[in-house]
């Protein structure tokens, strides 16, 4: 997989973590909600769970999306289905299901919706959600005219999701630019940095442009920013609010 991209075929707007603000993090509703702001694309977090199963799920614990408590990595299948994962947003949403990453495959697709998947590996469990989540990626997406574009701060998460399924695109999150950022992105061999746009600047994304990567940027809530940031270059901002900076 080059990272020179001639063209970058994901939207310069996507929404965080399925619908922004706007719906329960990491759901399927957040998905329609997405699409009902006219946003084309979305970014969600994938973790394994206690069964070993790749679902939708940022926190390695239950408590702050959901109905449930504990660690993730010791709830089974059965346990997860239990759980209510959108009243605590509104009660509007009760009776969210946790998704599992095949169903949430199924509904961008058929929605016609981009992806940016970020593997969130359980501490300990990061060679095999990379790997997992990189192989269900490319199973789902088989076909599609836009692959997904996998992501993660986790490097060994990412390099498993390499070995896995090195034809998907791939970048490395971090808060900002490391400083040997060339030698990681050259092993990995990712195409693009996912940075953290309070910490971006300009002479960043010229630099990284220059030599051939694409920048992403979260969470850029703000609208001026946006236009800041995508005139610097960079490719695609991440927002909680697709309603308001789309426009």
């Amino acid at each position: 997989m080059t990272r020179r991209l001639a063209d970058w075929p994901w939207p310069r707007v996507m929404a965080h973590r399925c619908g922004g603000a706007l719906a329960p993090e990491n759901t399927l509703p957040g998905l329609q909600v997405c699409v009902m702001t006219g946003c084309r694309g979305v970014e969600f977090d994938v973790m394994l769970s206690g069964s070993g199963t790749p679902i939708l799920m940022h926190d390695e614990t239950l408590e702050r999306t959901t109905t449930g408590s504990g660690p993730v990595s010791l709830a089974s299948d059965p346990q997860l289905a239990l759980l209510d994962a959108g009243v605590r947003h509104h009660r509007a949403f009760a009776g969210t299901a946790i998704p599992l990453f095949a169903a949430t495959i199924e509904q961008c697709r058929l929605l016609d919706l981009a992806a940016n998947v970020e593997i969130k590996p359980v501490a300990g469990y990061e060679r095999e959600t990379g790997a997992a989540a990189a192989q269900m990626a490319e199973l789902g997406w088989s076909g599609a005219a836009v692959l997904p574009l996998l992501s993660s701060f986790s490097e060994v998460a990412l390099d498993a999701a390499r070995i896995t399924a090195p034809r998907l695109p791939r970048g490395l999150l971090a808060e900002q630019l490391p400083a040997d950022w060339r030698a990681r992105c050259e092993r990995l061999e990712v195409i693009a940095l996912h940075l953290n746009q309070r910490l971006l600047d300009e002479a960043t994304v010229t630099t990284l442009k220059a030599t051939g990567y694409r920048v992403l940027s979260y969470t850029v809530n703000d609208p001026q920013r946006a236009r800041q940031l995508l005139d610097w270059g960079v490719d695609t901002v991440v927002t909680d609010r697709p309603d308001i900076v789309r426009a």
